[in-house]
């Protein structure tokens, strides 16, 4: 294999690709990035074998081939070049050579025979959607999947297709984030999970808010192109828990207060409270007011904010971090919470729509 390229494309492709190399494996090949020339481009291949991510670039291709080379290293050494030509081959011991004005450097490369085939498709189902609607579905849900491996199903995003409209949501037993988006087409009604994870990465590689992105289904697996770059990610298998039970739906109290008001109320009154406590805060709602406090050994912290109040004056307990994760997620001016008691959990939407919903559970209150 023997190319010339330019730096800073190469560098782009390494930046991205590298997010799909296994970080913690008992397999080197995995935490390699994959070289492919071929006619006048390069392709770059990085896989965890949960996701797979794949970037081409131009290059001035002498002799076709590939090859597999150490993944953090590589992009370590290339990302200081981005102002450079490089030219990339391989030598006889299996070694790439990198030159680059009148310097070079050589990293020991593994086979690419032995690099995971990755797998493509563009025969399954599939729907079409704006960008924006996409990423703001998945930035909206991806915070509230679950980060530990006791349910693993919990680690993804369920997305339901069906009509013109998509469904995605994201539970880890403490709170519950669930989007609404219209859709442009669907070649049928779906219904899978996708790991968080490999969503943050799509979202991170979105630009543009008005084209259409199609995202292509398999019976295992996802997959979007987004320009030169192709994400394949594994579905998780399993069903997804029914979360519907602890959406709200005749609340006893509903409260419509400012949102960066209570996203700063509670950041200030969980200081005290972050390492004691269980970082947990009150809200005591009464008279069109919101008692947003702390008490721990520290001292106690108490913010009133006005609101606008129906039904019945309420006292209820949160972990402040579930509340402000939901609060950070949402750009709109006002919102509105509702409540059925103080041991039921509490909805989180806009006064206007239902494009999104989230639900954080309380905790105990004690005396």
């Amino acid at each position: 294999m023997k190319l010339i390229c330019e730096g800073l494309d190469l560098s782009d492709a390494v930046l991205k690709v590298i997010k799909a190399t296994a970080s913690r494996t008992t397999n080197p090949i995995l935490e390699g990035i994959k070289l492919t020339a071929s006619e006048d481009t390069l392709v770059l291949s990085a896989t965890d074998l949960e996701i797979s991510i794949e970037k081409t670039i131009p290059a001035d291709v002498k002799i076709e081939g590939e090859v597999v080379v150490p993944g953090k290293i590589f992009a370590d050494f290339i990302k200081k070049l981005s102002n450079e030509q490089i030219e990339l081959s391989v030598t006889n011991q299996n070694t790439l050579k990198i030159k680059y004005t009148d310097s070079e450097g050589y990293l020991a490369c593994m086979p690419a025979e032995e690099f995971p085939v990755i797998k493509q498709f563009t025969d399954g189902d599939s729907f079409t959607l704006s960008k924006f609607n996409l990423r703001d579905a998945i930035n909206k849900t991806i915070f509230a999947a679950a980060t530990d491996d006791s349910r693993p199903i919990l680690k993804g995003c369920q997305f339901i297709v069906d009509n013109n409209e998509i469904i995605v949501a994201a539970l880890d037993g403490f709170r519950v984030a669930q989007v609404k988006h219209n859709i442009l087409s669907t070649s049928n009604k779906l219904k899978f999970v996708v790991p968080a994870r490999s969503l943050g990465e799509i979202s991170k590689l979105i630009d543009g808010d008005d084209e259409e992105i199609t995202l292509y289904i398999s019976n295992t697996y996802m997959m979007v192109t987004l320009g030169s770059t192709k994400i394949i990610t594994r579905r998780l298998e399993g069903d997804f828990i029914d979360y519907t039970g602890a959406l709200i739906k005749n609340p006893e109290t509903t409260i419509i207060v400012n949102k960066k008001q209570l996203e700063y109320a509670i950041e200030r009154a969980s200081l005290l409270s972050r390492s004691i406590n269980n970082n947990s805060i009150t809200f005591d709602i009464k008279d069109r007011l919101l008692t947003v406090a702390s008490n721990s050994d520290l001292g106690n912290v108490t913010e009133n904010l006005t609101i606008s109040l129906e039904g019945k004056d309420l006292l209820i307990g949160f972990n402040a971090r579930y509340i402000s994760d939901c609060l950070r997620n949402i750009d709109e001016e006002y919102i509105k919470v509702s409540f059925l008691s103080s041991i039921y959990p509490c909805s989180i939407t806009s006064p206007d729509n239902d494009s999104f919903t989230f639900v954080v559970f309380p905790v105990r209150l004690y005396e």
